[in-house]
């Protein structure tokens, strides 16, 4: 049975590529993000180690939003409810730019010696790394990322492609095949984002080792993807069909969750460090002394206030979870947070810091925006592609039909 036609104005609910936000997203961020690249290429040409660490810092950042995205996606078929129904279109569109951050991974490849101790020819001599060569090597590590971004851009684009048929109408048969993808998917995702941290992040130092450090990324990766969703419906609040459809309580339940996943990431750092701490193991304590020391240490501090204390203070407040503008100021910091987050795991490993000093060099700001840029250019993209809103769901089309009570 088809739904029933929808007031004109809320078409843009309908039409795709109807968004004027999502059209000066855009063009904006093609424009800016061209600049920054072309500042990186340049910098390639001054010094390719730098760039080769700068760039996978935003690679991996961006390409967090985008795993993120993916699973909250399927969160939203198995449990339901307004907080990722209403995002599910953004949440899609997240998720079907895997197949190009793919593509952005070939210099990560090509730079796999000027990242990783493992892969460069003196690790031979290590006897550690020699023990880990059957895993760590090139062509295995090139086999296992294609494996986990084939896996990720399945899930995507069949999440995407079932949910949108279902803009002709609700289907049972089809509601029951996303649940059903979204169970063993949610599992998958789990799975290959865990031997991806390990991969891209941990294997920076080969002699140290975390059974925690893949949930660390989950978890983070997830809190950069739902920050990223409230800052963006917050940008979209003002134009329809959003509106309308956002109201207060969604925007409640999105800073409830905001909440809990604070919480959880606190919970899985404290419960590494305390881990760590209290073994007091040779093999596991030089993580927290590269990090607690010096400069790093400040940065440790910064992230304990910011990225927990702040926040969680803030979204104890009701009135704030219920105004997507306030929302999205400390989604926007979370936001903020995670990337100082992702460099204060990954920096102290990269080669060139083995001296335990802080540096921000100009390309690491260079590659986590212009990336981001050319990742938000694809996102807007994609998500101009369909209907911004599932108009087909029931809920939907209700909160189009009702008096709306908006979440400023």
């Amino acid at each position: 049975m088809s739904p029933p036609p929808v007031a004109d104005q809320h078409v843009h609910g309908g039409v795709p590529g109807a968004s004027p936000a999502l059209e000066r997203l855009q063009k904006g961020a093609l424009a800016g993000g061209g600049l920054l690249l072309l500042a990186l290429a340049a910098g390639f040409a001054v010094d390719r180690g730098q760039f080769f660490r700068s760039y996978l810092f935003g690679w991996l950042f961006w390409t967090g939003v985008a795993v993120g995205s993916l699973g909250l996606a399927m969160l939203n078929h198995l449990t339901g409810g307004l907080w990722g129904l209403v995002p599910r279109r953004l949440h899609e569109a997240a998720a079907r730019t895997l197949p190009a951050m793919a593509l952005l991974f070939v210099p990560v490849l090509l730079g796999a010696s000027s990242l990783y101790a493992w892969a460069r020819p003196e690790a031979v001599a290590d006897e550690v790394m020699q023990r880990k060569a059957a895993y760590l090597n090139v062509p295995f590590f090139a086999a296992r990322a294609l494996l986990y971004f084939v896996v990720w851009a399945l899930l995507g684009g069949l999440l995407s492609s079932w949910s949108r048929a279902q803009d002709g109408g609700r289907d049972a048969v089809r509601a029951g095949r996303l649940r059903s993808l979204s169970g063993p998917g949610l599992v998958l995702l789990a799975l290959t984002t865990t031997f991806a941290a390990v991969d891209w992040g941990m294997s920076l130092d080969p002699h140290w080792f975390s059974t925690i450090y893949g949930i660390l990324f989950i978890v983070g990766w997830t809190l950069s993807a739902l920050s990223f969703t409230i800052v963006v419906l917050a940008g979209l609040a003002g134009e329809e069909p959003f509106a309308t459809a956002l109201r207060p309580g969604t925007v409640h339940d999105l800073g409830k969750l905001l909440l809990a996943f604070t919480m959880l990431w606190g919970y899985v750092n404290f419960s590494q460090f305390l881990i760590v701490w209290s073994g007091n193991v040779t093999e596991e304590t030089p993580f927290y002394v590269r990090r607690l020391h010096g400069a790093w240490q400040g940065v440790a501090v910064a992230l304990v206030v910011f990225h927990f204390a702040l926040p969680f203070a803030l979204l104890l407040s009701r009135p704030l979870k219920r105004s997507a503008r306030a929302l999205a100021w400390v989604a926007g910091l979370m936001l903020l947070m995670q990337l100082v987050d992702l460099f204060w795991l990954l920096g102290p490993d990269l080669l060139g810091h083995g001296d335990g000093a802080l540096r921000v060099h100009w390309m690491d700001a260079a590659a986590a925006l212009g990336l981001g840029s050319l990742w938000l250019f694809l996102f807007a993209r994609q998500a101009r592609t369909a209907p911004v809103l599932p108009v087909g769901e029931p809920e939907v089309r209700a909160l189009l039909a009702s008096a709306p009570a908006k979440a400023h």
